[in-house]
């Protein structure tokens, strides 16, 4: 059996409801250091990450149908000090994720946090991402990241953010688990050459094509935002001797003249992940 919640909520209008549903916005993501979180697994992998559990809202559907994955699920939510809360339909349609509900909306204390704070393992490759504006594409590159096994994410002047629920759900969840630092551009280069990381940036114009170049140990696997690429801030550095770049292109034979930036973070971390167990 599931935890007693400790309220039914049966208006959208109740200012917890409220409050949950303005968490889709940036503005009160940045106040509360709070952010929603939809579904059962993405909900478990917050938790495996040390991401407090705030509070939990579950739909009255789901609990009067006696799911038992969910009386499950809830007993762990709410023995981590979890609030549970069971809301009729008006009032779970408000927080939850359009129609990929799965009966369960969490609020998590989650922000991404800064180059410093943040540690990656050396010797395997981390993705730098440059202006990247999607919180879908962001959350999609999370998840190659740990499905690869890459040492992590920086997202260099991002144009979104991290903890946008969306960002949370294309992740499945990963968002929590995979090392991922937010950091300005100069900041990023600042700690490759700290680190002694190899740049490589995918540009339409690489010298080399994605295979011939090496990408593995530690090496960064720099991505602009497909709008405007990468910066020339990375070209400075690399003329002024600050850190190594070395350009790969991805051939384009069709009509369109780039990849989706998911897509390409994709190609580079499988070929790393293959070089890495080939030897190259």
């Amino acid at each position: 059996m599931m935890p007693p919640a400790d309220e039914t909520i049966r208006s959208p209008a109740n200012p917890r409801v409220r409050a949950a549903a303005a968490l889709r916005e940036a503005d009160a993501r940045r106040t509360t250091g709070l952010t929603l979180v939809d579904g059962r697994r993405e909900l478990a992998r917050a938790v495996a990450g040390g991401t407090e559990i705030v509070e939990v809202f579950v739909a009255a559907d789901r609990v009067a149908a006696g799911d038992a994955d969910l009386d499950e699920v809830l007993t762990a939510l709410g023995a981590g000090g979890a609030r549970i809360a069971v809301l009729a339909p008006r009032a779970f349609d408000r927080v939850a994720f359009g129609s990929r509900n799965e009966g369960l909306v969490g609020v998590v204390r989650f922000a991404a946090r800064p180059l410093t704070a943040v540690a990656f393992a050396a010797g395997r490759p981390v993705l730098l991402l440059e202006g990247v504006e999607k919180p879908g594409n962001l959350g999609a590159i999370l998840r190659t990241a740990d499905a690869a096994g890459l040492a992590g994410v920086v997202a260099c002047d991002p144009r979104t953010d991290p903890a946008n629920p969306a960002a949370v759900r294309a992740s499945l969840g990963t968002v929590f688990t995979v090392p991922l630092a937010v950091a300005s551009t100069a900041e990023a280069i600042t700690w490759c050459a700290a680190q002694g990381r190899r740049v490589v940036a995918a540009t339409p114009d690489g010298a080399r094509l994605w295979h011939e170049a090496a990408l593995v140990g530690d090496v960064a696997l720099l991505l602009g935002s497909e709008a405007h690429g990468i910066s020339a801030a990375w070209s400075a550095a690399a003329t002024a001797g600050t850190i190594a770049l070395d350009g790969v292109r991805l051939p384009m034979l069709g009509a369109a003249d780039s990849l989706n930036v998911a897509a390409t973070a994709a190609v580079l971390a499988y070929e790393s992940l293959r070089q890495a167990a080939t030897g190259r």
